[in-house]
């Protein structure tokens, strides 16, 4: 069983940057946040192998996020910066269990955070 906590939501200014964190208990092969809107499917952001640490990130969001991980406290990161209105959402941390993390269809990601809050306004 893994559970998974997210932090560092909140509102920011478009342009500004804000740091999310997820720490994780059990084993895991992936690491990966995800966001939501009201009335859209959970899309993939960021994707980390927990080992390797291999990266991959949605177009939408390429250059501007960068995903991390602190083995040794066990930890995963989202670095934001530029943010833009369209980047508001709620932002999910999640975990696959399965060494296999080419995959960014939500159904596929084992465990879930609750979830924190982004607000980027214009």
């Amino acid at each position: 069983q893994v559970q998974l906590q997210e932090s560092g939501g909140g509102s920011v200014q478009a342009g500004g940057s804000l740091r999310l964190s997820c720490t994780s208990s059990g084993r895991t092969s992936c690491m990966a946040w995800f966001r939501q809107v009201p009335g859209k499917e959970r899309e993939g952001v960021a994707r980390i192998t927990t080992g390797g640490g291999q990266t991959y990130y949605a177009d939408s969001v390429k250059g501007r996020f960068t995903i991390s991980q602190d083995n040794a406290k066990n930890t995963l990161y989202l670095q934001m910066n530029s943010l833009q209105p369209e980047d508001t959402a709620m932002y999910y941390c999640a975990a696959r269990v399965v060494p296999a993390c080419a995959v960014f269809s939500a159904r596929l990601w084992n465990y879930w955070g609750q979830g924190t809050q982004v607000t980027v306004s214009s």
